[in-house]
């Protein structure tokens, strides 16, 4: 099955397991999503990620683990929200002083920028700007 947009198909994998209440997602795995997955990880939004390499060495499949508050019964998604911002057929680019604030600060926007994927908040600090992904509350 060919996808258009990977990122898009990324986070609907994610937020459908959300929805189910599953710990673990897996997904065909590509150098962004699991850049995008790390930032995810370093912002506290999910448990770990692992590249899980197949047979074939272009296989490898991205395993990310949710993470969840609460006990048993009380257990809810630590990911409220997942948004894509740029698609395929719409780019969204933003300039250092346009980057977007995110439920004022509570959720993080992720760019594409020349020194790599990172949060609207750390593109802030380098002064730089560039193409917003996703964002995530």
């Amino acid at each position: 099955m060919s996808v258009n947009d990977p990122i898009a198909d990324m986070l609907t994998r994610m937020r459908n397991a959300i929805m189910n209440g599953q710990v673990v997602v897996a997904m065909p795995s590509t150098k962004l999503k699991a850049e995008i997955a790390r930032v995810l990880k370093e912002e506290g939004f999910i448990e770990s990620y692992e590249v899980v390499s197949g047979e074939k060495p272009h296989e490898q499949t991205l395993r990310i683990r949710l993470k969840y508050v609460g006990e048993r019964r009380q257990r809810r998604p630590v990911i409220t929200g997942l948004e894509r911002v740029s698609r395929p057929g719409r780019r969204i680019y933003t300039r250092k002083q346009d980057i977007p604030w995110v439920l004022s600060g509570l959720g993080v926007a992720i760019l594409s920028t020349p020194k790599g994927v990172m949060t609207g908040q750390r593109a802030r600090q380098l002064n730089v700007g560039g193409e917003i992904l996703c964002k995530v509350w």
